[in-house]
């Protein structure tokens, strides 16, 4: 099982480098940042830098989305990142949340998610693609990189069109009950559009916290409950408490959401995330000493996750990533 980091970008970025030297150190192979930029510095400038003082980590956002940049921007900067550091770059994709919705925007539709994945997917390796009418390519490229593109999403129509388009799937929570799920959707769209469902990469991203206060690592947890409970709300908005679209574990903790903050999105201090019950931070969460996320991680590697993400964003940062490469990866990978 691989594993990556995912930070934000808050100032200074000399921090953020910092813990993905540290990363790498401790056997991470990939680096992801939030990318909403405006809340947060513009990621794709540190991703130069991350590249630059690692030696083979992978570096991308979980997860960009198709609104806030051109996609021909967009493609252009994976290109030359790639060109730069021999191709070490990934591309996770959503429709939008906290970067779209805090400049008063709304998440993209999924059929544009798909358009956008392939109008950069196509332009990285060096192909011509259609945009706004005419055949374009980057005169630049000579052969061309081949840009792992995984989507984000939870719903049934986000897991059919993972499961037909996109080159892996993200799962931002660690619950196994819905990884199942989730997993289940995925590789059936894939089957169906006729693709090899094992050929589509599942990672899981969570927050994870070891050590012994389990009521501190809840406390510190919470915020992600309540992120989480941003894309339930637009689901059951959408679905109802339809079980066969929506799973119970996921409809029901968000009956008490009032709303959400994003001036603290993704934050430990946020506080409009009260309404997380604690075993909903311990199903979406990994707490608890070494021995129970190695039981926990055992669990989602043998149901087939090839990646899990941590979620950094606590008080305990270094000594996580500590634990995980002395401790954590050996155990799953040894």
């Amino acid at each position: 099982m691989d594993f990556g980091v995912v930070l934000q970008t808050d100032p200074p970025a000399s921090r953020v480098l910092e813990l993905t030297r540290l990363a790498e150190s401790q056997g991470f192979t990939y680096g992801w940042t939030f990318d909403s930029h405006v809340l947060w510095q513009e990621p794709f400038v540190i991703y130069s830098r991350m590249l630059g003082e690692t030696e083979n980590m992978i570096v991308g956002p979980m997860v960009t989305n198709p609104g806030t940049r051109d996609w021909t921007v967009i493609a252009s900067l994976f290109a030359t990142l790639n060109d730069m550091y021999d191709g070490r770059t990934i591309c996770g994709m959503g429709r939008g949340d906290s970067a779209l919705r805090y400049i008063g925007d709304k998440p993209r539709t999924l059929a544009t998610m798909v358009e956008s994945m392939e109008v950069i997917k196509g332009l990285v390796a060096g192909k011509e693609v259609e945009f706004n009418g005419k055949t374009i390519s980057i005169p630049w490229i000579d052969q061309g990189w081949d840009l792992p593109m995984w989507g984000a999403g939870y719903g049934p129509k986000a897991l059919a069109t993972i499961g037909a388009h996109s080159d892996g799937f993200i799962l931002q929570l660690a619950d196994p009950q819905v990884l199942e799920w989730t997993m289940a959707a995925v590789r059936s769209a894939a089957s169906d559009a006729g693709r090899n469902p094992d050929d589509i990469d599942i990672c899981v991203v969570a927050p994870a916290y070891v050590g012994d206060d389990i009521a501190h690592q809840r406390d510190q947890l919470r915020w992600f409950g309540g992120m989480v409970g941003n894309h339930v709300h637009d689901m059951v908005k959408r679905y109802g408490h339809d079980e066969s679209k929506v799973p119970q574990v996921l409809s029901d903790y968000i009956k008490a959401r009032e709303g959400y903050d994003y001036d603290n999105h993704g934050k430990a201090e946020n506080r409009s995330t009260d309404f997380v019950p604690d075993e909903i931070v311990d199903r979406f969460c990994v707490l608890g000493t070494a021995d129970d996320h190695i039981e926990k991680l055992e669990l989602l590697r043998d149901m087939g996750v090839d990646q899990f993400g941590i979620y950094l964003m606590h008080d305990d940062q270094e000594g996580t990533l500590r634990a995980y490469g002395e401790s954590v990866i050996p155990a799953i990978n040894g």
